[in-house]
């Protein structure tokens, strides 16, 4: 299910899905948050949380801390964020007339410390090269797994595309729920998605909600880069650790595949 944002994002917090609403099979609170310079938002809410900054500059405070964070792009800076568990005030203050972070949202009984991560906490990769004729070459930034963050409910990282390039292929899918989303630079791009025996169009903005099950891999469009923040809900005794992948479509990795035209 894809959810377009055809219009700029208000000033302040616009959920896409939510536990008790909208969309709420996937056990996740999500949206996006806009700040204008000096803009202030609070949550104190008794869920997990995660805050990802994507563009912009803010000052984030929480008890007996406070960070100044910017970051120009998402597409060529690495990613900072904080992850808190329930109840812990979390206060944001935008620095620069735009700011845009995405929040995560989920129920999780665990107390853990509120946690930064960012720069070499962050597991940067290449992933592709050399395999498939290079078709599936994209940057990959995993900021929590169930390795590096076990008391979390919320895995994710962020991938980017290069231009014409895929991700998620071989198809593969988990029976964990999953949230995509888009950007793209240009803006005007786009890129294509199969989500179970469907194609969708995914474009600036947009917003993927990956059900159980559902293979989804996906390609940007010649010449357009195209960013993704993912997002996997761990089910309760049984996190995500690695999908299944579609066992026909396999060959393709394999040492020495040849694909026509034979090159």
């Amino acid at each position: 299910m894809k959810i377009h944002q055809n219009q700029p994002f208000p000033i302040g917090y616009q959920a896409i899905t939510s536990l008790d609403g909208q969309n709420s099979d996937l056990l996740m609170d999500f949206g996006i948050l806009t700040s204008t310079r000096d803009h202030v938002f609070e949550d104190s809410t008794p869920l997990e949380r995660v805050f990802i900054l994507l563009h912009g500059e803010v000052e984030v405070d929480w008890p007996d801390q406070k960070q100044i964070v910017s970051r120009a792009s998402c597409f060529d800076d690495n990613l900072w964020c904080l992850n808190v568990p329930a109840g812990i005030l979390v206060r944001i203050i935008g620095l620069v007339d735009e700011s845009e972070l995405a929040v995560i949202r989920t129920e999780n009984e665990n107390m853990f410390e509120p946690t930064v991560r960012s720069g070499a906490a962050i597991i940067k990769e290449t992933r592709g090269q050399g395999s498939m004729n290079d078709a599936g070459t994209r940057i990959v930034r995993t900021a929590q797994n169930a390795t590096i963050a076990p008391q979390s409910r919320i895995m994710f990282g962020e991938d980017v595309h290069y231009p014409g390039k895929w991700a998620g292929f071989p198809s593969h899918h988990h029976v964990q729920p999953e949230i995509y989303y888009y950007k793209m630079f240009p803006e005007n791009g786009f890129g294509l998605l199969r989500l179970g025996d469907e194609g969708v169009l995914v474009e600036h903005n947009d917003t993927v909600l990956i059900r159980p099950s559902l293979i989804h891999p996906q390609v940007a469009a010649p010449g357009y880069a195209m960013y993704f923040l993912w997002i996997i809900r761990h089910l309760k005794d049984n996190p995500y650790i690695k999908p299944t992948y579609e066992p026909e479509h396999l060959w393709v990795e394999q040492p020495g595949a040849k694909y026509w035209p034979d090159c």
